[in-house]
């Protein structure tokens, strides 16, 4: 079992979940407002009134079969929107 971590603008999350969903992953969770500090800065507190500018993480489960197809179809929005993913080994428990 694989998880996939995605770091990305909230702007850009219905084309994320539409991605994901067109590759067939079983399922996804989402935290909306996702605040730290990356390579580009701090994401300040303050944006949670407007919006602008929040993030969120995106946790998706799945075989290792389905990667490809992830990949194929989130890394062009990460390229060209920005944010970050990462793969990494899921035992159940």
């Amino acid at each position: 079992m694989k998880r996939v971590d995605l770091i990305l603008s909230e702007r850009e999350l219905d084309a994320v979940i539409k991605a994901i969903d067109a590759a067939g992953a079983p399922g996804y969770s989402v935290m909306r407002h996702v605040t730290g500090k990356g390579p580009h800065g701090s994401v300040s507190e303050a944006m949670d009134f407007s919006g602008l500018g929040a993030n969120a993480h995106v946790i998706v489960f799945c075989a290792p079969e389905l990667l490809p197809k992830l990949r194929d179809g989130i890394q062009p929005l990460l390229d060209y929107y920005g944010g970050v993913a990462y793969v990494s080994e899921a035992t159940p428990l």
